[in-house]
């Protein structure tokens, strides 16, 4: 196995490879830190940024700034990683291994990679001049876990002193298949509920001694399901309930339970809050299922960055580096940009995505170089006042 500080060819010298390996290195599986911010915060405060640790409950947090000035371009990621799971790696998960030119190791695209390339990029634009405006990062140990103390926290702090950016970059993984594919400027909202519906507990050869919670159970869940929230919208893709359990507990199979239970998620775009949906789900309720109990939580309303300076730029600083018109997309899932859309304009680039979470999961060493080519110019781009249009 490479020894993470000690580079041996081609690309493992750049200065985003050294630190993404110094990063993966770290065990920082949510909720436990492994030191990856101590070894972040060591680079940033060596650039002449400002460090502010931000512990809330057991979360790590870092905000580091440099400049004061505007604009303020904020760089948005996790250090924390999912574990590396049951299936089998070829390496060690925190070996950070490069072989035939790949990165690998839990965290390599999903997002230290990301971040180390963040990093370089501001390194590479700040060993040139003071920077024309300011540069921040927002890092967070809470993304992979429950979100509560993570970035949402973060910007309640940044808010009350003053330091919310113009513009928001997140460096999720954001491409499919190839650099430079897709930038994510919004997501779906997402709720999940939990229905349960009480019966009376009886034996099923005297059925009208008992009251089956199962069937209004299912009549609610077939007629929720069997109808289309929507056909999507300008930006959006249609919305989507799943289903995801349906329990009644019965080991019996001459009983009928005293109680079932459903949970469903939706997905949604921007026709709908989650207020309207939670009035949709109680409405159906009453209507199949009276008496059901309904309990709802909504992760995140959906969101929006809309087209603008700052896009183009990103756009821009893209194709000059891979030659390819990135797409605007809002599918997939939720991240922490459903936060940080509260407060400023927010998009999400970074890298390519397909072994994120999975075993093996990597990074080839020539899309950490050219990520940083790409997010050196998006900072040329963003602190250059009258090439973008954006505040001074």
């Amino acid at each position: 196995m490479t020894d993470p500080a000690t580079p041996t060819g081609p690309d493992e010298t750049h200065a985003a490879v050294v630190l993404a390996r110094k990063l993966i290195a770290c065990r920082s599986v949510t909720p436990a830190d492994g030191g990856a911010q101590a070894v972040l915060a060591a680079t940033l405060e060596t650039l002449g940024f400002a460090v502010t640790h931000l512990p809330f409950g057991n979360t790590p947090n870092l905000f580091a700034r440099i400049g004061s000035a505007a604009p303020h371009l904020c760089f948005a990621g996790h250090t924390d990683v999912v574990p590396p799971g049951d299936a089998a790696w070829s390496t060690d998960p925190f070996g950070a291994e490069i072989r035939d030119g790949v990165l690998f190791g839990r965290g390599a695209c999903d997002m230290k990679g990301g971040i180390a390339c963040f990093v370089a990029a501001a390194a590479d634009y700040l060993s040139e001049a003071a920077p024309a405006g300011s540069l921040s990062l927002l890092i967070t140990g809470d993304e992979e876990g429950p979100a509560t103390d993570g970035t949402v926290r973060v910007l309640e702090w940044m808010a009350e002193n003053r330091q919310i950016p113009d513009f928001c970059i997140v460096g999720e993984p954001t491409n499919p298949a190839r650099l430079g594919d897709m930038i994510k400027t919004g997501r779906r909202g997402s709720l999940n509920a939990t229905i349960v519906v009480e019966g009376v507990q009886g034996h099923v050869a005297y059925p009208k001694r008992a009251a089956n919670p199962v069937h209004p159970l299912l009549r609610l869940l077939c007629a929720l399901s069997e109808t289309p929230l929507d056909q999507g919208s300008d930006a959006f893709e249609p919305s989507s309930l799943q289903v995801t359990s349906v329990d009644v507990g019965n080991p019996a199979t001459n009983v009928i339970p005293a109680r079932a239970q459903a949970r469903l998620n939706i997905r949604f775009n921007d026709l709908h809050s989650g207020d309207s949906l939670g009035a949709m789900l109680r409405a159906a309720c009453d209507a199949h299922a009276p008496g059901a109990r309904l309990d709802i939580h909504v992760s995140g309303e959906s969101f929006r960055t809309e087209p603008g300076p700052a896009i183009d730029a990103l756009r821009d600083a893209i194709a000059s580096v891979t030659g390819r018109q990135a797409a605007l997309d809002t599918g997939g899932g939720t991240s922490d940009a459903r936060f940080i859309a509260r407060h400023c304009p927010v998009a999400e680039f970074g890298l390519v995505g397909a072994t994120m979470h999975q075993a093996d999961e990597s990074v080839p060493l020539a899309d950490l170089v050219s990520l940083t080519a790409i997010y050196r110019a998006l900072i040329e781009r963003l602190l250059t006042p009258t090439r973008t249009g954006l505040p001074a």
